[in-house]
């Protein structure tokens, strides 16, 4: 065991000095896999911010019931109490028609015009809202059918479309994001593919002798697959900075912008458990790349004769 371990030290020691002798390709070709790594993960962070900013859209969508005129308000408050009690209904709001007179004389200013109706043409009136877990398409049918079977009951509306769209929007945003983390995935395999690739033929004389004296594939292998292991380590380390940096630049103005709209919403920085993510996918990326690279072109150096 302590042998194995010495070997394994020995290798990430060689490899590290390799990189350190070669500052500016090493500042290159890390800069280029953080890159990769911190486009999916600033997206990703940017939804999640807006996800949890609205305590995601689902949980608010509204049902308003319009009660015919000739029903008593007595009446609306039974019916809004035996509502409350249904499953799936978080919240039961009663408007009444004198309420929403109100409303609308002070939103609208045609008050003189509704004083010449001279009487209240608008009925009571439910905002129902239903639980977070209860806003599925069929839930919601479900319960507009349920109120709309009132015979007090004039017109149920479901406010659900544009919920769906806002839904459907950040799914597809995710879809987008997953795939582009995809498609960088396999643009770090190739870079740190290529890198080591490239460190196998320059060192290929010393391969050559290593195998002729006795040194296996596997030992061989070793410190290739350390340099990518480093190479992707080092990678999802500036990328957790960028990404850190990133979004701290950029809370400033859309803060501002937030609070024109009377919002505080801020952008979400990334948690120790999302960079410990970034690192793990950047180093198994770069053990990965290392290991294809050397599979593939070791066992094609052998010693001459």
């Amino acid at each position: 065991m302590t042998r194995w371990l010495t070997r394994h030290v020995q290798s990430a020691l060689f490899a590290t000095g390799r990189l350190v002798r070669s500052p500016l390709s090493t500042a290159f070709t890390v800069l280029v896999i953080a890159i990769a790594l911190t486009l999916p993960a600033a997206l990703g962070l940017a939804i999640v911010s807006v996800r949890e900013a609205t305590g995601d859209f689902s949980s608010a969508v509204d049902v308003s019931v319009f009660f015919r005129r000739d029903v008593p308000v007595e009446k609306a408050r039974q019916l809004a109490d035996s509502l409350r009690q249904r499953s799936g209904v978080a919240s039961v709001t009663l408007i009444t028609a004198d309420e929403a007179l109100a409303a609308f004389r002070e939103k609208s200013g045609f008050g003189e015009a509704l004083d010449a109706l001279g009487r209240n043409p608008l009925p009571h009136a439910l905002e129902v809202r239903p639980e977070a877990g209860a806003t599925s398409p069929a839930q919601m049918e479900a319960l507009r059918e349920y109120i709309a079977a009132w015979p007090e009951v004039e017109l149920v509306q479901v406010d659900s479309v544009w919920v769906q769209r806002l839904n459907a929007i950040l799914d597809l945003l995710r879809g987008l994001v997953k795939g582009a983390a995809v498609l960088l995935g396999l643009g770090v395999l190739a870079v740190i593919g290529n890198t080591v690739r490239l460190e196998i033929y320059n060192r290929r004389d010393e391969i050559e002798v290593t195998k002729l004296v006795g040194g296996s594939n596997a030992f061989v292998r070793r410190p290739f697959l350390y340099t990518g292991l480093l190479y992707g380590l080092m990678g999802g380390m500036v990328a957790a900075l960028l990404v850190e940096l990133g979004l701290a630049l950029l809370n400033a103005p859309v803060s501002r912008l937030a609070a024109t709209y009377g919002s505080d919403f801020r952008l979400l920085t990334p948690t120790v458990r999302e960079v410990g993510i970034l690192l793990g996918a950047g180093a198994l990326l770069g053990l990965l790349g290392a290991g294809l690279a050397t599979g593939r072109h070791l066992a094609r150096i052998e010693p001459r004769a």
